[in-house]
């Protein structure tokens, strides 16, 4: 399958080898630009693209940047995906730490996916962003392997999702359908199910006892 993946830090660094390592053709881009890609590419077999080009033919695009840089993403970045796109986003919003406040969060209501898929113009499906990039790279299993991680996905679009569950499934973590993009705030930072590498049937009862309301820290 054809991937673009647009953010090579860890959560994308970490996908970029995964998934290339399981025979995908994955290109990857960063706002430094594709010559500082080179060791990644070396490493992993993965195309240094610009952000223009990352999504051109793809099936999956994953978005992988701190949340406050998606809206600086270029107009029609996913013109020339392949039709039924499905892209993912990984991010977090973190106010204080990084990204400053963004107020349709703070004020308007929206979740972290829904403020991203509103950037991009396009719906989202999101996943990956409650596990730490080591783990995300290390500790995909075959199913069925005692402790196998799950990783709970949101979004609205069954198509697309129904894609997303089974990529995680194939990097080697129990996907876990946690609803639409709207209930996606229950895997956000502070949450029960954040970083807890939970199992499929321990996420569904940390994702039942998570809170809609934004502690101080994670208020801008």
């Amino acid at each position: 399958m054809k991937i673009g993946i647009i953010g090579a830090g860890n959560i994308g660094g970490a996908l970029v080898r995964r998934l290339t390592a399981l025979g995908h053709d994955v290109s990857v881009a960063n706002s430094r630009g594709p010559e500082t890609l080179a060791d990644l590419a070396a490493e992993t077999g993965a195309k240094p693209v610009p952000f223009t080009e990352a999504a051109r033919g793809a099936e999956v695009v994953v978005v992988t940047i701190p949340q406050a840089k998606v809206a600086g993403l270029p107009k029609g970045l996913l013109d020339e995906a392949a039709e039924g796109v499905a892209v993912i986003d990984t991010g977090n919003y973190y106010p204080r730490e990084r990204d400053g406040r963004i107020d349709e969060i703070e004020d308007g209501g929206l979740t972290e996916s829904r403020w991203v898929a509103n950037q991009l113009g396009h719906t989202v499906v999101k996943v990956f962003n409650g596990i730490y990039a080591q783990h995300l790279q290390d500790k995909g299993v075959p199913a069925g392997t005692e402790g196998r991680i799950a990783l709970p996905v949101a979004g609205d679009d069954a198509a697309a999702k129904a894609k997303v569950l089974a990529l995680v499934e194939e990097l080697g973590f129990d996907a876990y359908d946690a609803g639409g993009l709207d209930e996606s705030w229950r895997q956000q930072p502070n949450t029960p199910s954040y970083g807890a590498d939970a199992s499929l049937e321990t996420l569904p009862k940390l994702l039942a006892e998570a809170s809609p309301k934004r502690t101080p820290e994670f208020t801008a």
